[in-house]
C-alpha cells in the first residue's frame, strides 16, 4: 500500500502526518505493507527541512521527523494508492493535476478523523498550540485510516 500525504509547502502538517503515520504503522508491525511519503502541492519550500515546531511537537511524543520538502509530481498519482491531503484547497489542486486513469485515491486525511474534524488547519502562522492540535488530529486519522484498510 502506498500512501502519500500532501499539503502546499510540505514543511508543517504533511511531514508531521507522514512521521506519525509511519510511527503508527511500525507500532502495528505493518511497515512492509506501506510506502509512506509526503509532498506539497506548491514548491515553496522544496529541499527544506520540516518546520521546527512540527519536529518539536513530534519529538515530545518520541517521534522523529526525517523529511525534506518536495513537490508532488505526476508519477505520484501512479505510484501511490492513496494521496491524502489536509484541506479542501489542496484537494481541489490535486484533483486538477491528477492524470486521467491514475490509480491514486485522493481524499482529505481528516475524513478519517473519528471526531469529525475533516480539515487539518495550517498552524504555520499561529502558536505551538496549532501544532499540538495537528498532532492529535493526525494521530487519530492515522489510527482510523489503518483500521479502514482492515489490515489488523
Amino acid at each position: 500500500m502506498n500512501y502519500d500525504l500532501l499539503k502546499m509547502g510540505n514543511i508543517c502538517r504533511s511531514p508531521m502526518a507522514e512521521a506519525v503515520f509511519a510511527h503508527t504503522v511500525k507500532k502495528k508491525g505493518l511497515e512492509s505493507q506501506f510506502r509512506i511519503d509526503s509532498a506539497g502541492t506548491a514548491g515553496f519550500h522544496v529541499g527544506a527541512s520540516s518546520d521546527y515546531r512540527s519536529a518539536q511537537t513530534c519529538k515530545q511524543y518520541g517521534i522523529i521527523i526525517d523529511h525534506y520538502a518536495r513537490q508532488v509530481v505526476t508519477q505520484d498519482f501512479g505510484e501511490f494508492d492513496y494521496i491524502l491531503c489536509m484541506d479542501k484547497s489542496n484537494l481541489a489542486d490535486l484533483k486538477d493535476i491528477q492524470p486521467k486513469g491514475s490509480k491514486a485515491i485522493i481524499k482529505l486525511f481528516g475524513e478519517y478523523d473519528p471526531q469529525g474534524e475533516h480539515i487539518i488547519r495550517d498552524p504555520y502562522y499561529g502558536g505551538i498550540d496549532g501544532f499540538e492540535k495537528n498532532f492529535q488530529q493526525v494521530t487519530r486519522c492515522s489510527e482510523a485510516f489503518i483500521k479502514s484498510l482492515n489490515l489488523e
